[in-house]
């Protein structure tokens, strides 16, 4: 019989062997197992994944501005019906101003809550329901940033979101196109809507060069332009300039006190009850002015408008007179005349035609 030692040598040699069998994995670059394939598309979750269901409801609400209640009542029941098929109730508070997504027992996902959190937020930011209900789909992410504490000054916060905008919405629509996002711009929020990658993603070369399988792993810098910073900002000038006056060693001069003054013009030796009456003459003299100012205002009432010169009818001229005679003569003749007939002068020449072709013919 082997003894114990030797059965435990021949275990360890059959494991260093099964050791060095294992084929070592070959060397492969980061780039290619960190990219997805293309095509590839993780399967849908469905409810043979979860058949139990969830052991709890769990709930979100959020708040919605005032102007924003007319368009939720419109598109309400289309919101409702959307989240109904992944079993989902919707609630819309027009008291509170809230919208609350809830799940139910028949929830088989646990992350389409979270989804639906999305879409009342999105709701809420101004986004329309044919875009906000794409966050459904599992290749569709949203983010809503938030870019009202960027800036401290409102003026200048105010102009770096019409930059974003652009004008009439072209930057931001060309910023659509590159990422492949919907955008949407709203008070001191940005909603963006779309895949993963294209929140990611701000160049259109970068998109290009994705598409070829050996520049993948390579360094893109080469291929980027190149922009030379240059400070083209420039201080805005004030509108009241202020001119330094030269410098002099000697303080300025003391200005006058009351005492000065008075003493100048000779005040300061009246008694009390002359200074009171120039104080009360100078009162009256204003007053006097202020009726008079206010007499001349309403006498403006009074006074007649400057009438305008009466303008003579021009005389008929005799040649542009009309003769009643001649035109009462043309009436009797055309009342006279029958429809198509002949004038009595076109009927004299008619019958010296006819007898002068009589006469040839004999």
């Amino acid at each position: 019989m082997a003894s114990p030692s030797l059965e435990r040598r021949e275990k360890g040699a059959g494991k260093s062997e099964f050791r060095n069998q294992k084929t070592k994995p070959e060397n492969q670059d980061e780039s290619e197992l960190l990219t997805v394939p293309d095509g590839w598309k993780e399967p849908a979750f469905s409810k043979e994944d979860n058949p139990r269901g969830l052991l709890e409801e769990s709930s979100f609400s959020t708040l919605f501005p005032k102007y924003r209640e007319a368009y939720l009542k419109e598109c309400w029941p289309l919101v409702q019906k959307a989240l109904n098929e992944h079993h989902v109730n919707a609630t819309l508070d027009l008291i509170e101003g809230s919208m609350t997504v809830r799940t139910t027992k028949k929830t088989f996902d646990p992350y389409i809550i979270i989804r639906a959190r999305d879409l009342i937020k999105l709701l809420a930011r101004s986004v329309s329901f044919e875009q906000a209900v794409r966050i459904l789909q599992d290749d569709v992410a949203c983010d809503i940033i938030k870019i009202g504490s960027l800036v401290r000054n409102k003026e200048r916060f105010v102009k770096r979101r019409q930059r974003l905008i652009g004008p009439k919405g072209s930057t931001l629509k060309a910023l659509e196109l590159l990422t492949n996002c919907y955008v949407m711009v709203q008070g001191n929020t940005v909603s963006a809507i779309g895949p993963f990658s294209g929140l990611k993603e701000s160049l259109m070369i970068k998109r290009e060069l994705a598409k070829d399988s050996e520049l993948r792993s390579q360094s893109w810098e080469r291929f980027l332009p190149q922009f030379k910073h240059k400070n083209v900002n420039k201080r805005k000038e004030p509108k009241k300039k202020t001119v330094k006056k030269e410098y002099t060693p000697f303080p300025p001069p003391q200005p006058e006190s009351q005492i000065d003054k008075e003493l100048a013009s000779g005040e300061y030796f009246l008694k009390a009850n002359q200074k009171k009456r120039q104080k009360m003459e100078a009162i009256k003299a204003k007053q006097a002015e202020a009726i008079s100012k206010k007499q001349e205002e309403r006498n403006k009432a009074f006074i007649p408008p400057k009438e305008k010169p009466i303008v003579k009818p021009k005389e008929a001229a005799t040649e542009t007179k009309i003769d009643v005679a001649s035109i009462k003569e043309k009436v009797k003749k055309a009342k006279n005349k029958k429809l198509g007939a002949l004038t009595a002068e076109e009927i004299a020449l008619k019958m010296e035609a006819d007898e002068k072709k009589k006469k040839k013919k004999k």
